[in-house]
C-alpha cells in the first residue's frame, strides 16, 4: 500500500476564534449543603464570574474579526466584480 500524502488547507491570518461559555455554577436548593461547601460554591461563582467576562472579550474580539473579515471579502468582491466585467 502507497503513502498518500495529506495536505492541509490552513487560512493565513483569518483564524476564527471559538468562544465557550462558562459552565453555570451549580447552587444547592439545600440550605445545609449550601452551607457546608460554602468555600467551594463561592469559589466555582468566583470562577464563573471570570470567565464569563473573558468570554465576552473573546465574543467581542471575534466580532470586531468577524467584521474586518467581512469588510476584506466585500472588497475581494468588488475586485472580481471589476475583473469579470460585471
Amino acid at each position: 500500500m502507497r503513502a498518500v500524502p495529506i495536505l492541509l488547507v490552513v487560512p493565513g491570518a483569518g483564524f476564527a476564534e471559538s468562544c465557550f461559555a462558562p459552565a453555570r455554577p451549580f447552587l444547592p436548593s439545600d440550605s445545609q449543603a449550601a452551607r457546608d461547601y460554602a468555600d467551594i460554591i463561592r469559589g466555582d461563582f468566583e470562577d464563573y464570574i471570570q470567565d464569563i467576562q473573558s468570554y465576552f472579550r473573546c465574543l467581542d474580539g471575534e466580532r470586531a474579526r468577524a467584521f474586518e473579515e467581512a469588510r476584506e471579502v466585500s472588497e475581494d468582491y468588488g475586485r472580481f466584480l471589476q475583473l469579470v466585467g460585471d
